[in-house]
């Protein structure tokens, strides 16, 4: 049996995150190795992880990466389960490096997941589970984004470092002039605006007929003719889609113009947009500090 010093134990807890108990057990089960100490450590935490994966994670961040080129951009969600965690070092050192790895692939999440990690062994997907099991929180990679053109320029709403923050958008644009300031201009307007689409043919059929079922619903409680309503519902579908259509909205910077009038008086055309506002559609656990207190007490 190799002697296992309280120098080898703290090595491996440096290489590894895991508790003292925890490598100096790892140590002990494999006779010293510390290469096969850490996949024992590894396979132990991916079971901790496991079992973190229930819990909601609706914090973290937001990341945009554009190439060197300007040409391409990527944007990243990977949540966590508190805020304290995603103002961590690591945790913004490895969503950066998770961007980089989305500029290279499809701007899938499951291409990301599988590609190489940016550092060590192992996938992407790897990673962020050793995270877990290192910071002892749930986290996932919930959505990204990958958009292509003559120029696409971001916008992260309160950054906390450059290109994080918890809004992010990606503005693709062709066409000639200062693009990028014109980009950054129109992704400032998507962030305070939150459009549904780019476009009317862009918007989501099914949110059409739902608004279009509530609008004719409200109509006829004013017991006009059906000819009537049609009309009614044309003009109010027209608004509808000044408020979620991104060209048709006016201009936060000029609200004389709409978003499509102001691109066009710069010589620009949009070719996509991407816009993550951190947590969005993900139900919290809401959580009384105070009983949770008092349970983790009883019985001390």
């Amino acid at each position: 049996m190799a002697e296992i010093t309280a120098a080898h134990v703290k090595q491996l807890r440096e290489k590894t995150g895991a508790g003292m108990m925890d490598a100096k057990k790892a140590l002990v089960e494999n006779n010293g190795d510390e290469a096969a100490a850490i996949e024992w450590l590894r396979a132990k935490g991916l079971s901790k992880a496991a079992k973190k994966s229930g819990r909601a994670a609706a914090e973290g961040l937001v990341a945009v990466k554009v190439s060197a080129d300007g040409k391409t951009g990527a944007i990243v969600e990977l949540n966590s389960e508190t805020d304290f965690v995603s103002r961590n070092d690591s945790f913004q050192s490895a969503l950066a490096g998770i961007a980089n790895v989305a500029l290279n692939t499809d701007g899938s999440v499951e291409k990301i997941l599988a590609a190489p990690a940016p550092e060590g062994s192992g996938t992407v997907e790897d990673m962020i589970k050793n995270m877990i099991a290192t910071i002892g929180e749930n986290m996932t990679l919930r959505r990204a984004g990958k958009v292509t053109a003559t120029k696409v320029a971001t916008y992260v709403h309160n950054a906390v470092v450059p290109g994080m923050g918890k809004v992010g958008v990606l503005v693709a644009l062709d066409g000639s002039g200062d693009l990028e300031d014109t980009g950054r201009k129109v992704a400032m307007h998507i962030a305070a605006t939150s459009p549904a689409a780019a476009t009317t043919a862009e918007l989501d059929p099914a949110l059409i007929e739902s608004e279009k079922r509530v609008l004719t619903e409200q109509a006829r409680e004013s017991g006009k003719p059906d000819a009537v309503i049609e009309k009614m519902i044309v003009g109010r579908m027209q608004k509808f889609y000044k408020e979620v259509v991104l060209v048709e909205q006016p201009y936060i910077m000029d609200s004389d113009k709409t978003v499509g009038e102001f691109l066009k008086a710069q010589g620009a055309t949009l070719k996509g947009f991407v816009h993550f506002k951190l947590g969005e559609g993900v139900e919290k656990e809401e959580t009384d500090f105070a009983a949770e207190v008092a349970s983790m007490t009883k019985g001390s």
